[in-house]
């Protein structure tokens, strides 16, 4: 019979470092049976000046262990144990320790952008760059400074040599007060670069990506564009009998019929949708990748948006505001939840500064609705300056977003 896999997470709010990774060090240790093989950290901007000291003082106590971890001008936890709090604005450490028997741990780190590989180039590089085969459906979490070059490259030569394996992850943040941020593998600080974990074998990390937007109006076909700037639309429904007209006329016509809240949300909680499926008749919820608008060109009565957008694609424009990122992230739980897979272990919470209690005007939102789903189960995360997962089949970096990377075990009939 196979070992069950074990995840446990504990919090402190404790001001000295000594005593915050004494007290959750003990608290994780208290729940697992066993070194654990895998550990995650993650650490308040409160401690900035204390960021060299945080790897020596866990890897003095969690010697046999990989250990990586980031800032975050917030940080998520379980105090006390199975019960996630959110913790924005003040010190707070939080560790998640895990027993996987049967799954491979292989971190990674890249400390420039002068060791990624060409994207001209074959897989063979990246995966040399990673240093994990592809034959053993590794899935990833990544962290990253968010200053560091050629991010976006690193994710789509991930994609390109790692196709169709979940990679889900964050970008390190501070608080609203500014300072450094951190990223940590095993013993060591540093200010900048990308690293993360494979894991490979009797486990599965699954993806739920809460945009929080929902969408307004017609779906759209781009007709002319350049980049980023959307020139002309036609209805996707028009079935080719539709006149093309600018971004900017057919966005006023969906304005002008909006009334009462969506109104005034347009004003300042717009955005932009891009479809990722070229072939899929039924566009619904999660199938757009939602980017800001950026610019507006009377002019031309073009729109430029947070991404590249080619002709023929898709596009819908969405609103945000608390009540829809609410319901955004329930609609998603409980599709997942409706599929017969086995229990999750733990989670991984991976959320936008921008959420947290700016947004819901309460504490504890996201990871409660997690926790109502999911009882008792151990997360841990932080507040990110840009968040890693999948739409689609692409992994990209998204604000506003809330991912959660789900860990279990492998569905009794599938082979890994």
């Amino acid at each position: 019979m196979t070992e069950p896999m074990q995840w446990v997470s504990a919090l402190s709010t404790q001001a000295s470092l000594e005593a915050a990774v004494q007290e959750v060090v003990e608290e994780a240790q208290s729940s697992l049976n066993g070194t654990a093989d895998l550990g995650f950290v993650f650490i308040s901007s409160a401690f900035l000046s204390d960021y060299p000291r945080l790897m020596p003082l866990l890897r003095s106590q969690l010697p046999d262990t990989v250990l990586l971890g980031c800032s975050g001008g917030g940080v998520v936890g379980d105090r006390p144990i199975g019960s996630p709090q959110e913790v924005e604005g003040s010190a707070a450490l939080s560790l998640t320790l895990a027993k996987l028997p049967q799954v491979s741990v292989s971190p990674f780190l890249i400390e420039s952008a002068s060791q990624l590989p060409d994207l001209d180039g074959p897989p063979d590089a990246w995966i040399e760059c990673v240093g994990v085969s592809p034959n053993e459906s590794p899935q990833f979490i990544v962290l990253a400074d968010p200053m560091t070059e050629g991010l976006n490259d690193f994710l789509r030569g991930l994609d390109f040599a790692y196709p169709n394996v979940v990679k889900v992850g964050g970008l390190a943040s501070v608080s609203v007060a500014g300072g450094q941020s951190g990223i940590f593998l095993n013993d060591r600080h540093y200010e900048n670069g990308i690293l993360g974990v494979a894991l490979s074998g009797n486990i599965v990390l699954d993806a739920i990506v809460a945009q929080g937007c929902r969408p307004i109006g017609d779906v759209f076909r781009v007709v002319e564009g350049e980049r980023n700037v959307i020139l002309t639309v036609e209805s996707d429904q028009a079935s080719g009998t539709s006149q093309p007209q600018t971004t900017l006329a057919a966005l006023q016509e969906i304005i002008q019929s909006l009334d009462g809240e969506d109104l005034k949300l347009a004003q300042n909680s717009l955005f932009v949708g891009v479809a990722q499926s070229e072939f899929k008749q039924d566009l619904e919820h999660g199938d757009f990748l939602i980017r800001n608008l950026i610019g507006v060109d009377p002019r031309l009565g073009a729109l430029a948006v947070g991404d590249r957008v080619r002709p023929g694609q898709r596009i819908q424009f969405h609103l945000r505001d608390a009540a829809t990122s609410a319901d955004d992230l329930n609609t998603l739980f409980q599709r997942y939840t409706t599929q017969p897979l086995p229990s999750p272990v733990g989670a991984l919470m991976f959320s936008c500064m921008g959420r947290g209690e700016y947004l819901y005007k309460q504490s504890n939102f996201d990871s409660s609705v997690l926790a109502s789903y999911f009882q008792h189960l151990p997360v841990s995360g932080f507040f990110c300056n840009g968040e890693i997962g999948p739409v689609g089949d692409t992994t990209f970096i998204h604000g506003y977003t809330s991912v959660f990377g789900i860990v279990r075990q492998p569905s009794p009939d599938v082979a890994r």
